[in-house]
């Protein structure tokens, strides 16, 4: 399977049928929805600002851990503020339910910030409406953010992030959850897969925090072990709300399907938990960053055969995937693996519209860092500056970089666990 029109749901790359591109020949597979090259759509496209909404995500944890997000592709989380087209804040009371935007024909300009007329097009620029699902931010608190893109080439996004956090990163026992999914592409609707799944792992993650309904507690090593157990269990919950948002959808040849990343921080950890190609990493402000989650796809298996990784993830098969969420995904439960940095620095969750152009956690570390130094440490800013670089080198895939500051000073490593452990903890 692949998040990148090169197979469809429970087909290997070779089985998949190849159609070329109207406009430029370039072979796109059975489904696919634009042309990887040159971004045709090889599908009718929905009309203006019509995403679907998603139907029975679960609702939000109730926890007082802060987070923000789309309700729907085109509102925000009840009990979020928007303070801009598209961003959403973790600032508005417990509960509250804000005035999103209004109906289609009375909502902002996601360009502008002018009116949509009746006849899909902003009455100021002209252009047709955009959808807010096209590009919005999330920042539940000052320490992390987020922003997803739709990308220069497709007509559509389909990923999704979801966000929790407490207040203050300056804390022994400071709490944040990345989320971030990526919709196949070659499967119809996998944008409603997403978002629903992204939203249901970020309430699982935020019920462990220390304000959460079940809160993880004890020593740091007893809590890697039950982050572990966590994350996998918010995979699962992220599958059943697909399963129960996409409906009759499932029954498809090539049902919505998405990939998973996550990162939590708890004090002094950071646990990591994937399935398929979206990523987590680590990116100390000086020293070695690493790649914490390991791609379930096609480059990955040829890597681990000694294949180069620049040759491996240039082949037409790169992101055939081997793992994925969805109504035919093999195996949904995330594997993981924490560390405990040694000093402060960022972790970053992203999909594969920001990695593709900087795979090496050393060469993505560089581009953070650059950046930070450019735009500062805010990291919405950050995030917003690293997605604009992505669509800078020609924004081929949907873009999200989601970024939590880690202050190591605030949390040291406890006596008998040695600071900037690794270790990959399996999950049942």
């Amino acid at each position: 399977m692949s998040d990148s029109s090169s197979a469809a749901p429970g087909e290997t790359v070779a089985e998949s049928s190849v159609l070329a591109c109207p406009a430029c020949g370039e072979p796109s597979h059975d489904g696919a929805r634009f042309c990887e090259a040159c971004g045709t759509p090889l599908a009718p496209l929905p009309p203006a600002g019509g995403d679907p909404a998603p139907t029975g995500a679960p609702a939000s944890s109730g926890s007082p851990v802060s987070s923000g997000g789309p309700a729907s592709p085109d509102a925000p989380d009840p009990g979020t503020t928007t303070d801009e087209p598209g961003t959403v804040t973790g600032d508005a009371a417990p509960g509250s339910v804000p005035s999103g935007p209004a109906a289609p024909a009375a909502r902002p300009c996601v360009r502008c910030g002018g009116t949509v007329a009746e006849d899909g097009y902003c009455t100021e620029c002209g252009e047709p409406a955009a959808s807010e699902r096209d590009h919005w931010a999330e920042r539940p608190a000052a320490w992390v953010a987020g922003v997803c893109d739709r990308g220069v080439r497709h007509s559509r996004n389909e990923d999704a992030m979801a966000l929790a956090a407490s207040p203050s990163a300056v804390d022994e026992r400071a709490f944040a959850a990345l989320v971030v999914c990526d919709g196949v592409s070659s499967a119809p609707d996998s944008d409603v897969a997403s978002l629903a799944a992204a939203r249901a792992a970020r309430d699982v993650l935020a019920s462990g925090s220390p304000e959460g309904a079940a809160p993880v507690t004890g020593e740091p090593s007893a809590r890697i072990g039950a982050w572990s157990a966590l994350v996998g269990e918010a995979s699962r919950a992220a599958q059943s709300a697909i399963l129960a948002t996409v409906g009759d959808m499932a029954d498809r040849e090539n049902p919505p399907s998405c990939t998973f990343a996550t990162a939590v921080v708890d004090g002094p950890l950071v646990v990591a938990g994937w399935v398929g190609d979206s990523r987590a990493y680590w990116i100390p402000d000086e020293g070695e960053a690493r790649q914490l989650s390991v791609d379930d796809s096609w480059a990955q298996e040829m890597i681990a055969q000694g294949v180069p990784r620049a040759q491996a993830e240039a082949s037409p098969q790169a992101h055939a995937i081997t793992r994925w969420l969805g109504p035919d995904a093999p195996d949904p439960v995330a594997r993981t693996a924490a560390t405990l940095p040694d000093r402060d620095g960022w972790v970053l969750v992203c999909s594969d519209g920001l990695w593709n152009y900087c795979s090496p956690a050393a060469d993505l570390a560089g581009l953070v860092r650059a950046t930070h130094e450019r735009v500062g440490g805010e990291p919405q800013a950050l995030a917003g500056a690293l997605v604009d670089w992505a669509n800078a080198q020609g924004g081929r895939d949907n873009i999200t970089a989601t970024l939590a500051r880690f202050v190591r000073t605030a949390a040291p490593a406890p006596d008998g666990l040695a600071p900037d452990l690794e270790t990959t903890i399996p999950t049942t």
